[in-house]
C-alpha cells in the first residue's frame, strides 16, 4: 500500500512537538509495521518523518503456529537491529526498564493481553496495533488493567486516520445516518473472524459512525463476501463489506461522502506520538470495545445463521 503523507497534521504536530525526544520500544517484531514505524520516527530524511521519539529497543516476541509470523520475524528483527541500532532484550520487563513508551505490534492478537500486563505494570503508555486482543474479552481486561494503573493506552488501525473519514467524522456531511465501508478480509483460524484483516474496514466504519452501536446480523453479498450490518442507537445503520481494498461511503445530514480509503501510517504516528506525550487517548475505551464487540457479534451472528445478536449481551458475556 502506497503512503501518502497528510501534511496538515504532520504540520501541526511538528509546530508542538517537544524538545526531548521520547525513547520508544517494541514488542512483537513479526509485522512489517515495525519496520515501516521506525523509518518514519528514526530518520529525519524520511519525507513522512514524526519527530518526538525513537525506536530504541524490542522484545522480540512472535507466534509458531502462524506462518506469517514464523516466517518473517528474523527478518524483520534483524533490520531493526542492524538498519536501525535498536537493542534487542529478552523480555518485556527489561525491555521497559530503557524506555519511556511502547508499541505492541505483535501480529498475533492472542498474546497481546499477556504481553500488555507488564507494560502497564511499569507505568509506561501503550500503543496496541491491530487487533487490540485475540478476543474482546482481553480487549475488555487490558483496559481494565490500564484504568486500574492509571496506565494510558490505545488502539488503532491505519485506517481510522484517511482524511476522508476524519473529515466526516469533524462534521463535513453533519450527523451520519447510514454508512458502508469496506476491506480486505483475510481469514485467521485462531481469531474471529474479522478481527484479523477486516479490523481495518470496521475501524472505518466506527470511525464515521461513531459509539452506539446496539445489535449487529451477519450476511453475505451477492457474490459470497462477508457483510455485516450494525443497528446504531438513533435509527442508523451501518454496513462493513468485504472488498478488494479499501473504501466506502457515508451518508449525512448535509449530504455524501466517500470514506475509509487508506492515506499511509503517518497520521496514526503523528497521533500515537501525540498520545505519548500528553497521555491523551485520541479514541476512547468505549469506541475500541464497541468495535470489538460488533466484530465479536458478527461471528455469533454467524453461529445463528445470521439472527440479529444485542452488543450489549457479547459485552456482558465477555465481562464474565
Amino acid at each position: 500500500m502506497k503512503s501518502i503523507a497528510s501534511l496538515s497534521l504532520l504540520a501541526a504536530f511538528v509546530a508542538n512537538v517537544s524538545a526531548a525526544e521520547l525513547k520508544l520500544g517494541m514488542i512483537g517484531l513479526d509485522t512489517s509495521h515495525v519496520v515501516a514505524f521506525t523509518k518514519i520516527l528514526n530518520d529525519p530524511k524520511n519525507k513522512l518523518y514524526v519527530p518526538g521519539g525513537r525506536v530504541v529497543a524490542a522484545f522480540k516476541g512472535g507466534s509458531q503456529d502462524i506462518a506469517s509470523s514464523r516466517d518473517r520475524i528474523d527478518k524483520f528483527t534483524d533490520t531493526l537491529k542492524n538498519d536501525w541500532g535498536v537493542k534487542i532484550y529478552d523480555s518485556i520487563e527489561e525491555m521497559c526498564k530503557h524506555v519511556d513508551c511502547v508499541l505492541l505490534e505483535s501480529v498475533d492478537g492472542r498474546p497481546h493481553y499477556q504481553q500488555a500486563v507488564p507494560v502497564i505494570k511499569a507505568g509506561k503508555p501503550l500503543f496496541i496495533d491491530k487487533p487490540m486482543a485475540g478476543s474482546l474479552r482481553d480487549v475488555i481486561r487490558i483496559f481494565d488493567l490500564a484504568r486500574k494503573h492509571k496506565v494510558p493506552v490505545f488502539s488503532s488501525s491505519s485506517l481510522r486516520y484517511s482524511r476522508a473519514s476524519q473529515s466526516v467524522r469533524n462534521g463535513q456531511i453533519g450527523r451520519v445516518h447510514h454508512a458502508v465501508t469496506g476491506s480486505p478480509a483475510s481469514l485467521n483460524e485462531f481469531h474471529p473472524d474479522l478481527f484479523w484483516y477486516g479490523v481495518h474496514g470496521c475501524e472505518s466504519l466506527f470511525t464515521v459512525m461513531g459509539v452506539g452501536v446496539e445489535r449487529v446480523k451477519r450476511g453475505m453479498t451477492e457474490d459470497g463476501k462477508i457483510e455485516v450490518t450494525g443497528y446504531w442507537k438513533g435509527n442508523r445503520f451501518g454496513v462493513f463489506r468485504e472488498r478488494k481494498g479499501y473504501g466506502g461511503i457515508a451518508h449525512g445530514e448535509k449530504g455524501s461522502a466517500e470514506v475509509g480509503n487508506y492515506d499511509g501510517y503517518a497520521p496514526l504516528i503523528v497521533d500515537v506520538m501525540k498520545f505519548f506525550q500528553t497521555g491523551n487517548a485520541p479514541v476512547s475505551p468505549q469506541e475500541t470495545i464497541e468495535i470489538f464487540a460488533f466484530m465479536e457479534a458478527a461471528d455469533e451472528s454467524k453461529r445463528r445463521g445470521g439472527e440479529w445478536v444485542a452488543i450489549k449481551d457479547v459485552i456482558k458475556k465477555a465481562r464474565q
